[in-house]
């Protein structure tokens, strides 16, 4: 028998260390009391792994000890959830809480109910599955329907229980919350950073999200994540009547929900919490952006079900987006791929929404004679949507005396080539195609996930690859040698024999790319995703695209006379027949699979617009759904359009459809007619 030589009173004392570790666990995460200190505590764990070091039969899976183990992991698997993880429908001021709350009154038919409300915390959204009280999954949300697999990032989460502990836990619960960066040792960690001479992470979200896609869980397990619970996916049985309920036995069991959650028993008290969390907001141990706001009891939510984006039940309360007054030191401008040159504040340092600022868009020119943007200006900043800060005023009267008018650039600041506006007259471009920057940024562009898809090709590579002269076209990409490759040093770190093979191997996966993919890297003004697909669906291969005029473009459903010209004058000039015949030869694909399409194919000959935001489809998950069952994907709605697919907020799109007579369906009624798997 196994473990038959090891004394009881070893056997014992490691079952009460665990009992014990897991008991403060509880303590700390939970109920936020820890009785012991940090040191006391990391004491215990060390004696627990000398305990298993020395009778590994004592060791278990579900040790704390081991919530760090293993290898790196090769990627992510993609999982199917259970129950679909919903995003929330937002709102951004009283009156709509209020108007949210009469839907609810109205579905509801008279009976009495009362909201759960909590911070909306800002991390990343995971789904935590227990079998039998035991850790068996986490997985991110997704597309709300498929989520990777990151079980063993969030095993190195101490505030996830690897087994839950207590009564009447479930046979099967998924618990739904948030992974998040504590601002305290998010503070700590990047301190940790800037003393090492390294970049520091932009803010907790961002970086939560790129930890927990770390491929070896040792690199997540020092960064102090942590988890909070604000709902359940599949639960059985289940035996609540409250969501907050739910929340009280969940936190019984070993896991920390949202301590600053609240019941409201009607709008009004709602309102007073939306007030006085706008206030407090800041001193929560974590990044917030809002309210969360859901019916309590279960049944409820059940009858109010979803619509084909958002429950019923829950809405968020977004708070105003933050702003902070700064001071302008410099203007730059920055160069994209196509060459628009786009305006940059340079700042002094200010905190917002949980970052530090020193950067802020300026969009264009035309907004920076709008607003008469001047180095040394007083400026308040705003973050759009809380990411993407942005000057929205000047402070005229701290303007200093003397501070000179913002000029647009006469020459390109990179390459020092022309430069020139184009037809509207908003944006400036420099027209050397040479320029590094725009072959640095359209290398990184080509190499990008929606694009050319190549593992290993990141913004850092591509730009050290171009400054040292080794890639200047996409084709010199497939050209890299393992020697070259192996010897290269980003900063002063080489980028050694792993990453040479992995971007050798990922190289060599992107040549098989079909048409459409290859199109859509080409950086041909006007084409994206979308009009890349119709293009390569209709000529099936380069050269037959190549080669037609006008006409044959514009004869494709989508395609109108500003894209076909764009198009004509890349395949037109020498640059463009050099680009893709030398991909060509380097061995791309430059074909596109036919859609196999039968006549008896529900949407065989059929064109269909997709507008809006769709709940159950990513936008790919659905144009590949539409090929499927034999249509046709088109970017605009004519005439020739047979139906339109609308989402959440689907725009002119539905309203044109409606003046033509053409089909409507929402995602619901699609779904029912044609099925729901991609």
């Amino acid at each position: 028998m196994a473990g038959s030589g090891t004394p009881d009173k070893t056997r014992k004392r490691v079952e009460s260390l665990r009992k014990l570790i897991r008991e403060h666990d509880h303590r700390y995460y939970v109920l936020a009391a820890p009785s012991i200190t940090d040191r006391q505590y990391d004491a215990l764990m060390d004696e627990l792994r000398q305990f298993e070091s020395e009778h590994p039969e004592l060791a278990t899976p579900d040790s704390p000890t081991q919530r760090v183990g293993g290898e790196p992991i090769e990627g992510f698997e993609h999982v199917t959830h259970a129950v679909p993880m919903r995003s929330i429908d937002n709102t951004y001021d009283e009156a709509a809480v209020r108007e949210f709350d009469a839907r609810v009154r109205k579905g509801l038919d008279g009976e009495a109910y009362q909201y759960v409300i909590d911070p909306k915390i800002d991390g990343v959204a995971i789904s935590l599955r227990y079998e039998s009280g035991r850790l068996v999954l986490a997985a991110t949300r997704g597309d709300g329907q498929v989520g990777d697999d990151v079980t063993h990032s969030v095993r190195t989460i101490r505030a996830v229980p690897i087994q839950l502990s207590g009564d009447r836990i479930p046979d099967v619960l998924e618990i739904r919350g948030e992974v998040y960066w504590p601002r305290e040792a998010f503070d700590r960690f990047n301190k940790q950073r800037e003393e090492a001479g390294e970049p520091l992470f932009a803010n907790p979200r961002n970086a939560t999200a790129g930890t927990l896609k770390q491929l070896d869980p040792r690199n997540v397990a020092g960064r102090g994540l942590s988890f909070i619970a604000h709902g359940y996916g599949q639960v059985e049985p289940m035996r609540f009547k409250r969501l907050s309920e739910l929340f009280d036995a969940i936190e019984s069991w070993g896991v920390p929900a949202n301590r600053h959650r609240s019941i409201a028993k009607d709008v009004d008290a709602v309102a007073a919490a939306v007030h006085e969390w706008d206030a407090r907001r800041r001193g929560l141990p974590y990044e917030t952006d809002g309210l969360v706001i859901k019916v309590d009891d279960i049944e409820q939510q059940a009858a109010l079900g979803a619509t084909s984006r958002y429950p019923r039940w829950c809405i968020a309360y977004k708070f105003a987006a933050e702003r902070a007054e700064s001071v302008i030191r410099q203007i730059d401008f920055q160069v994209g791929k196509l060459g628009t040159i786009t305006p940059r504040a340079v700042m002094d340092p200010v905190p917002l929404s949980g970052t530090t600022v020193r950067h802020a868009s300026l969009h264009n020119f035309d907004q920076v004679e709008r607003l008469d943007v001047r180095v040394g200006d007083t400026v308040i900043v705003e973050k759009a949507g809380e990411i993407i800060p942005q000057v929205i005023e000047v402070v005229m009267d701290k303007r200093p005396r003397g501070a000179r008018k913002t000029v647009p650039p006469t020459e390109c600041p990179v390459c020092r080539g022309t430069v020139a506006r184009d037809e509207g007259g908003v944006y400036i471009r420099c027209i050397n195609p040479e320029c590094p920057k725009q072959i640095t940024e359209r290398l990184i562009h080509f190499a990008g996930r929606n694009q050319m898809d190549i593992e290993g090709a990141g913004g850092v590579l591509i730009e050290t690859l171009v400054e040292k002269r080794y890639v200047k076209t996409f084709a010199d990409l497939y050209r890299l040698d393992r020697d070259t490759l192996f010897a290269l040093k980003l900063g002063d770190k080489q980028f050694g024999g792993k990453k040479t093979d992995s971007l050798l191997a990922g190289l060599e996966r992107s040549k098989g790319q079909p048409l459409s993919r290859v199109l859509a890297a080409l950086n041909i003004r006007h084409v994206g995703g979308t009009s890349a697909e119709l293009l390569a669906e209709h000529f099936g291969d380069m050269q037959a695209l190549a080669d037609a005029g006008e006409d044959e473009l514009m004869a494709v459903d989508g395609i109108g006379p500003e894209l076909a010209a764009s198009i004509r004058e890349f395949f037109g000039s020498e640059p463009g027949l050099r680009t893709w015949q030398a991909l060509r030869d380097a061995g791309v694909n430059m074909t596109q699979p036919r859609a196999r399409r039968s006549a008896d194919q529900p949407l065989a000959g059929k064109t269909v617009v997709v507008t809006g935001t769709l709940e159950r489809f990513t936008r790919g998950a659905i144009q590949d759904k539409i090929k499927s069952l034999g249509g046709k994907v088109a970017s605009s709605v004519s005439k020739k359009t047979d139906l339109v697919l609308i989402g959440e907020s689907p725009g002119g799109k539905a309203d044109k459809a409606g003046e033509l007579g053409v089909e409507i369906l929402d995602e619901g009624a699609f779904v029912d007619r044609y099925g729901g798997n991609p």
